[in-house]
């Protein structure tokens, strides 16, 4: 007599001595999320760049003494490996629109990540403009802006030739166990970097918590940006106006609901 085959179901019970199946399918949720957001702004370049020469000009004096004593022990390499750094450029009326663009954009982006800010007031507290070394090997090494809120850049040189940002997970457990990735070119779960093309008038805004770091620069071209931090205060603390977002204004980045 010949056997019947037996069905997968059948053979199921038999394996596992019952009918119970676990499901293969399951729900997911992202929770602990960070987010970048980006944005381009030519227009703003020509006037920026006007502004920020002076800042860079003299920081370039400042430290002319330095790199020479440094070249004429070790050899002419010219400003290799320097970065330049301006001072503060808040006060700076020439810089006035950037500021308070930045300061409302702030607002409502940490609005829009799910912060109560109806009793704060949020300010760009820090700007300042930088300028790697012409002959290269400029860089910034991973860190978190502790004293703010969000943060954020503006490229005025820049191209696929030079130095660009990196964002390192800031989750710590995360780094504790990192497993090789499928496909090191996609952003995936498993990816704990990612880095961001530049060009001038790219912006970028950032949880100030989040680690970042600029790539070597090779030197091929000019490459200068504006950095910043915001921060919200207790209303009362700062009786400044600058940094509110105002109703109606459409030059702000509008919180998305």
């Amino acid at each position: 007599m010949k056997k019947k085959k037996r069905s997968q179901e059948e053979l199921d019970k038999v394996s596992c001595g019952s009918a119970k199946t676990f499901p293969t399918q399951l729900n997911r949720e992202n929770y602990f999320q960070c987010p970048i957001w980006f944005a381009d702004a030519p227009q703003f370049v020509e006037d920026l760049n006007k502004a920020s020469d002076s800042y860079i000009e003299t920081s370039k004096k400042n430290l002319k003494k330095d790199i020479a004593k440094r070249n004429k022990k070790l050899g002419d390499r010219g400003d290799m490996g320097h970065v330049f750094h301006s001072t503060p450029l808040i006060a700076d009326p020439n810089f006035n629109q950037l500021t308070n663009y930045i300061g409302a954009t702030a607002h409502n982006l940490l609005g829009e990540m799910g912060f109560d800010l109806t009793n704060y007031q949020v300010f760009t507290t820090e700007m300042w403009v930088q300028e790697f070394a012409k002959r290269g090997a400029g860089q910034h090494s991973l860190h978190t802006h502790w004293n703010g809120h969000m943060s954020g850049f503006y490229f005025l040189k820049a191209s696929e030739k030079t130095s660009r940002p990196i964002f390192e997970d800031p989750r710590p457990g995360n780094m504790m166990n990192l497993l090789p990735q499928k496909e090191g070119t996609k952003i995936t779960y498993a990816s704990h970097q990612v880095n961001y093309e530049v060009k001038p008038g790219r912006m970028i805004f950032f949880p100030s918590y989040l680690p970042h770091m600029y790539t070597v620069d090779m030197g091929y071209e000019p490459f200068r940006f504006i950095h910043w931090n915001c921060q919200a205060i207790p209303k009362g603390v700062l009786n400044i106006p600058r940094g509110e977002p105002t109703k109606g204004d459409q030059n702000v980045y509008v919180q998305k609901k």
